[in-house]
Parts: structure tokens; sequence; C-alpha cells
């Protein structure tokens, strides 16, 4: 299933951990930056873009855990 990934090289770099930091918390903070990203920045980023839509997505993930959280614990406290 797994026969082309290396997992020794998952996340073996700087940039891939920035990309997937960056994806990921972009959702869970969903409103505009508020500094300009440089353009070497940004070039960094999309270079790893996989890492970062896999940060992306697994931002999403935990967002839907900690809403799911949030209306459990409301629930909770008005029933």
């Amino acid at each position: 299933m797994f026969n082309g990934i290396n997992f020794r090289t998952l996340f073996s770099s700087p940039g891939e951990w920035h990309s997937f930091v960056i994806g990921f918390c972009e959702v869970l903070c969903p409103w505009p930056a508020r500094c300009y990203i440089p353009k070497e920045q940004r070039d960094k980023v999309l270079a790893e873009y996989h890492y970062y839509s896999a940060g992306r997505g697994a931002g999403f993930i935990a967002l839907l855990c900690v809403i799911l959280l949030f209306s459990w614990l409301i629930k909770e406290a008005l029933l």
C-alpha cells in the first residue's frame, strides 16, 4: 500500500514542518493575516505544497473536534 513512501524522509526538513504548520494554523485562525508574507517565504511554502495541504486537512479535523467538544459541553451545561 505504501510502497513509494519513505517514512524516514517524512518531515525531515524545516521547510516541510513550516509548510505543515502554516496550513494547520490557517484553518484554526481563519481571518486574514495582519502582516505581509515576503515572496521568498511564500515560495518555500509552495515548494512543499503537499505538506501545506496535509496541514490544512489536519487543522480542519482539529477544528471539527473542538467544535464538537464545545457543542457537547454546552449541551451538558444546559440540560
